[in-house]
């Protein structure tokens, strides 16, 4: 009997445990929503002052000034800050890396987080679209501006998060780690270069939030879970050069154009699957044929009566895995080794974005970000198909860690002049990732 008594005490006390754990977590839960809530004012003045700051990706001196923004608030909430520059490395701004270390010892304060993101935009100083403000019609609901969204927004929704997790105590005891990268529209290379910071943070850490603009689609507030791949090919085709009369003959055969064409009609045909798009952005050919300087454009000569010796085209490839990229690179070899008479074509393929597939451990955090969305009388958050997003850098640390992509503020138009953000959505995706980030550091 006095076993018996001593096993319902023990339980008893665990259940007390468990209630008073539960009635804390509620409390620090209610905490950080009022203090997001007190502080959203501040974050879309923030939202306003960088958005204002030219940040476009060779505008190195803007993506600079947006970390002198940006760097001071996060370690006024107790991080270690440094700027580490790659302006002579790679012809890039550099990354800002920070460092919440857990006061009880590395691996002792729950999950170990990474926060990631970017300070550039699409739109260098020569774009007209260059001021925040907000949109006519919309009761000051939805805001515009270059990058607003993609990703300034997400910047202002990752330092609310922070804030609110700071004033309700809930950052002493995290572990957290930031890498902003200042080129993830146009990153530098080789990538074991310029994303090396951030491949070091996901090594040390368990999970990654990837504070990228996110997206409702008919009204409903979505997550991503995978990225496709963003690569880029480079295809020259060569040929027998000589008077038109003898084309498609013995003696100087197709020209290069003509190759050009099959192979690019062999690609339409033969590579599609599901998930992958392959799109031919730029082609030219004739007597003489040569890229520009940056690459986005091109000078050609040629004659309607002279068969022509040379034609390029560049493409890029977009694919659900790294495993669907090694095979259809493979296939586009393939078809180009099945020449026409006295042609010849060569392909090369430049580093990219890789993929980042779905996993188990990304399907948990989903689950897990729900509970959160339940508690806080948020509507549940579906997951959005990979096909209706591009590429971004959390597929660089998606090898080491779990990750959800697209953790920031929402709109629309992203990448295009107009572009804008929901306001509403900064309060409710900081509340989001703060309450997340607390329950994942349990």
């Amino acid at each position: 009997m006095k076993n018996i008594g001593l096993g319902v005490a023990v339980v008893l006390a665990v259940l007390c445990s468990v209630a008073m754990a539960q009635e804390q977590g509620s409390a620090v839960d209610d905490a950080m929503v009022k203090a997001v809530d007190a502080e959203t004012p501040a974050a879309i003045a923030l939202l306003e002052q960088i958005v204002n700051i030219n940040s476009g990706t060779m505008n190195l001196p803007g993506v600079v000034a947006v970390k002198d923004v940006i760097a001071p608030q996060i370690e006024a909430l107790g991080f270690k800050v440094r700027w580490v520059s790659l302006e002579a490395v790679d012809g890039r701004a550099g990354d800002l890396v920070a460092e919440h270390p857990c006061a009880a010892g590395s691996g002792k304060c729950g999950k170990r987080i990474l926060l990631i993101g970017h300070m550039d935009t699409v739109f260098e100083p020569t774009s007209s679209f260059q001021k925040y403000s907000i949109v006519d019609g919309t009761d000051g609901r939805v805001a515009t501006g270059p990058g607003v969204c993609d990703m300034k927004g997400g910047l202002v929704v990752m330092l609310t998060a922070l804030k609110a997790m700071k004033a309700a105590g809930a950052l002493d005891q995290a572990e957290i780690r930031i890498v902003l990268s200042g080129d993830e529209e146009s990153h530098g290379n080789p990538v074991s270069v310029s994303r090396a910071d951030m491949i070091e943070a996901a090594k040390l850490s368990d999970v990654a939030l990837e504070f990228e603009n996110a997206s409702r689609i008919d009204g409903k507030d979505m997550i991503r879970i995978a990225r496709r791949s963003a690569n880029t090919w480079r295809l020259e085709t060569t040929g027998r050069s000589g008077h038109s009369s003898q084309v498609f003959g013995e003696s100087l055969g197709y020209g290069a154009i003509y190759e050009m064409t099959r192979i690019l009609d062999e690609f339409r045909r033969e590579l599609p699957e599901k998930g992958l798009t392959f799109n031919v952005g730029m082609v030219m050919g004739g007597a003489t044929a040569a890229y520009t300087q940056d690459g986005t454009g091109g000078t050609v000569t040629g004659k309607s009566n002279v068969i022509p010796p040379v034609a390029l085209a560049t493409g890029d490839l977009r694919t659900l895995s790294n495993e669907q990229t090694e095979r259809v690179e493979q296939k586009m070899r393939d078809i180009l080794k099945q020449h026409l008479p006295k042609t010849g074509a060569t392909i090369s393929f430049a580093e990219g974005y890789p993929a980042m597939a779905e996993t188990a451990g990304s399907r948990a955090l989903v689950e897990e970000l729900n509970k959160v969305n339940k508690d806080l009388g948020l509507q549940e958050m579906k997951v959005m198909d990979p096909m209706l997003g591009g590429a971004g850098d959390i597929a660089f640390v998606a090898p080491y860690v779990p990750g959800l992509v697209g953790t920031g503020a929402m709109g629309a138009g992203a990448h295009a002049e107009g572009e804008t953000v929901f306001l509403d959505s900064i309060p409710a995706q900081a509340k989001r990732m703060a309450v997340l980030m607390y329950r994942l550091g349990q």
